[in-house]
């Protein structure tokens, strides 16, 4: 599925999810629940599989008829979360770290990386 693809969705339950839309069945795949927790002064948001704690990984579907709310954008930093929960890969923010990986700064190796 494509990285555009994704929508941020409320749910007739009152659940918060995001998924991926198939563009063949109309229904949106590899579903994700979205939690706010409080912590402090600040909220933080955790990203489960929505049949979290029976299963571990994302997965299963929806149909457009158990929408009741879209959410009219869907934060970046959201977005890299849900792509790391169903993917296991770190989606990295920020690319400056990896200058000091290149061998330029002293450390006289060269890593292969490009900058």
């Amino acid at each position: 599925m494509a990285y555009e693809n994704i929508r941020f969705v409320k749910l007739v339950t009152g659940d918060s999810v995001m998924g991926e839309q198939d563009e063949e069945t109309g229904k949106i795949k590899n579903i994700a629940l979205i939690q706010a927790i409080p912590s402090g002064n600040s909220m933080q948001v955790a990203v489960l599989p929505f049949g979290f704690p029976f299963e571990e990984e994302i997965g299963g579907e929806i149909s457009e008829k158990d929408i009741i709310y879209e959410f009219s954008t869907v934060p970046e930093e959201l977005r890299n979360k849900y792509m790391e929960a169903k993917s296991n890969i770190r989606i990295s923010q920020n690319m400056d770290n990896l200058k000091d990986f290149q061998g330029g700064s002293g450390s006289g190796g060269n890593s292969g990386l490009i900058i």
